[in-house]
């Protein structure tokens, strides 16, 4: 057996007693600053046009300079949609799987369908919905809670298919009624599926948020990144890629936090490594 893998919490102990700052601390951001450095030295030296790269430091200087003309408000309408568009979504996918997932007539009846609209790309809609919803924020919204929804549902199907049948025979030994039978052994069960299919479902919410914005909206980092290429500032557009992952980045955060509270019950590999590796 791989000794490391199991004194892997106790070399972290040490390291913090020690004042130590843990790999796992430094590691993320080990790659983005070569990638940062290697970019600036190679568009300074020639190396990558900086009409078509721009060096980060000056992405940074347009950060700044949008920082001061305007950026919140496209950061909030942004951040609004992914938050309307992933609630929607996601609630109507919980309830659906759930369904599905409990009802053979009922996933009979609708699962087909679903999985065969699963397979539609997401700009596939976008003409549909111009033409049933105009170019209002109804499409956006609904565009991203499409998005959305195929994650969640996903993740709630199997979550709930591959709860253990034992589990099942245990609860109907002590007789539980069905809610009972749902509450404290189907959905503690399959949580660890229905929250990674959530956390699936958000960030496909904010790739779909950026087509959505190309529905002829005036505010977001969609039309931020429609701007720059219209008008040939790849600045501009670098730096709304960058506030896409940055903001992509934290809200993943905030769920593996409300994973980690809600499921701390598991004893798994993932955390006996403090995990580093989310």
């Amino acid at each position: 057996m791989n000794t490391r893998v199991l004194d892997a919490p106790a070399a972290g102990a040490r390291r913090r007693r020690h004042g130590g700052v843990p790999p796992v601390v430094v590691l993320p951001f080990v790659l983005p600053l070569l990638l940062l450095g290697g970019a600036e030295l190679a568009v300074r030296a020639g190396l990558l046009p900086a009409n078509l790269m721009p060096p980060p430091s000056e992405v940074a200087r347009t950060l700044a300079w949008l920082a001061e003309n305007g950026l919140g408000n496209h950061l909030a309408a942004s951040t609004a949609r992914v938050a309307a568009g992933f609630l929607a979504g996601a609630g109507v996918a919980l309830l659906a799987g759930a369904l599905v997932a409990l009802d053979r007539r009922a996933a009979a009846l609708l699962d087909p369908t679903l999985q065969a609209l699963r397979a539609i790309p997401s700009l596939a809609w976008v003409p549909l919905l111009l033409l049933w919803f105009g170019i209002d924020e109804l499409p956006k919204l609904v565009l991203i809670a499409i998005g959305a929804f195929f994650p969640a549902y996903t993740g709630v199907v199997s979550g709930f298919g591959g709860v253990d049948r034992k589990l099942v025979e245990v609860a109907q030994l002590y007789r539980l009624a069905p809610l009972a039978l749902v509450r404290r052994v189907l959905v503690p069960a399959a949580l660890p599926a229905i929250l990674t299919g959530l956390r699936t479902g958000l960030s496909l919410a904010w790739m779909f948020m950026v087509a959505a914005e190309l529905i002829a909206a005036t505010r977001g980092l969609g039309y931020l990144l429609s701007d720059g290429r219209e008008t040939s500032r790849a600045d501009i557009v670098l730096a709304a890629i960058v506030l896409l992952a940055v903001l992509g980045k934290l809200s993943d955060m905030a769920m593996v936090a409300l994973e980690r509270r809600l499921l701390a019950w598991r004893d798994d590999f993932a955390g006996s490594l403090g995990g580093g590796y989310r």
